[in-house]
């Protein structure tokens, strides 16, 4: 036997050896058959190997120990997967020559292959014995293939959860992959795009003719998207990996002045974008306003890729007693009914127009913003308006 054929028996006898009810089979197979030996063995082509056992004539066999396979009946059993019941093979027509029980001693025997989901022989759960038995009757043969069909269950759930255990650890490996090479690939994006926004910040600023203000124009425009993409990706990774939205309620500015700051910020990169603004709050929310200036930012972005062209988009903030509520409104075509259950969810995107493709990650940060602060975001749409709501406590 080989190396390779040992280590496969070794685990197989590990198998057999997990399924919980292994020692009450064997002792029911003996006492309904009146038999003094019984076993679970591993049959292949080459061999033939006790998992476990239970002797209570002294036949020899534990687990691990093997059969010469041409001796055995379970070696015929192999390719007709039928039972074989033997009273008692003096009697018996079809096995009183048998060459089995003269090698052994046995007068009595039983034997049920055990069949896995997939079609494959396992092997046989067998009885036997030195005297006559009554088992080749209907109680004793079901029992036996209940039996062998409850081993061949536990068998096939343990390749099953294996199997799965090995994905799953290979899908964890792939995730944590992506997610650090995200990371990673936002950080060594940043510094040239900073560099290549002041760079472009310093040109706008001279005198330029109308052509290349234009082209710088367009290159701060990519740029402006390019940065918050990067924040969404760095975010997105950061959530991914165990740390979260960090909140920062540190706040420079007031929420009002920080609304603005958000939409002069688009209104350079999308000069031809009306925003009209209305802000109606009697006290400030505590909260992070970088983050709900990226919450805003994202949310804005939104409406402009998919809002219709010369309509204004409508940034409304009021309150109730508990909360403070940011509308954003855009006019265009409502979001489809199969859409608005995956709006939310990473790189999950409807259709958007030519030259705004993107990741998808926007909408998803800006809901993982609203909840690092207690809130929630929703959307309403139809045929007037689309609205992100979002709600903050007061």
């Amino acid at each position: 036997m080989s190396k390779k054929e040992k280590s496969s028996i070794g685990l197989d006898i590990e198998r057999v050896s997990r399924i919980p009810s292994v020692a009450n089979i064997l002792e029911v197979a003996c006492e309904i058959t009146g038999m003094g030996f019984a076993a679970i063995a591993r049959v292949s082509e080459k061999f033939w190997v006790a998992c476990a056992t239970r002797d209570m004539i002294g036949f020899g066999l534990e687990a691990g120990g093997s059969l010469d396979l041409e001796t055995t009946i379970c070696n015929e059993i192999m390719y007709h997967h039928q039972v074989v019941a033997v009273d008692d093979f003096n009697e018996d027509p079809a096995y009183k020559d048998h060459h089995t029980p003269k090698v052994y001693g046995l007068q009595s025997y039983i034997s049920v292959p055990i069949i896995l989901r997939n079609g494959d022989f396992f092997g046989t759960l067998c009885a036997i014995d030195r005297t006559p038995k009554e088992v080749n009757n209907s109680k004793v043969i079901k029992t036996f293939s209940l039996f062998s069909e409850l081993i061949g269950f536990h068998l096939d759930s343990q390749d099953e959860l294996a199997e799965s255990k090995r994905v799953l650890k290979v899908e964890k490996r792939n995730a944590e992959t992506r997610e650090q090479f995200i990371a990673m690939l936002g950080h060594d994006l940043r510094n040239p795009v900073n560099a290549i926004s002041n760079a472009v910040q310093l040109q706008l600023r001279s005198e330029l003719d109308e052509r290349n203000k234009r082209l710088a124009a367009i290159i701060h425009d990519a740029t402006t998207r390019t940065k918050g993409l990067i924040d969404n990706i760095l975010d997105f990774a950061s959530g991914r990996l165990g740390g979260g939205i960090k909140l920062n309620y540190e706040n420079q500015l007031s929420l009002n002045e920080t609304i603005d700051q958000v939409i002069v910020e688009l209104r350079m990169a999308w000069p031809e974008i009306e925003i009209i603004k209305n802000v109606t709050l009697s006290s400030e929310p505590r909260a992070d306003y970088k983050r709900i200036a990226q919450l805003l930012s994202n949310i804005l972005g939104n409406a402009i890729t998919h809002g219709e062209a010369g309509k204004p988009i409508w940034v409304r903030m009021s309150e109730s007693e508990h909360e403070k509520i940011l509308v954003v409104s855009n006019s265009g075509t409502p979001i489809p009914a199969n859409i608005l259950p995956h709006l939310f969810k990473p790189f999950s995107r409807g259709k958007v127009k030519s030259g705004q493709e993107g990741l998808g990650l926007g909408l998803y940060i800006a809901k993982e913003i609203a909840l690092a602060h207690g809130g929630s975001i929703r959307v309403e749409s139809d045929v007037d308006s689309t609205s992100f709501i979002i709600s903050l406590p007061s």
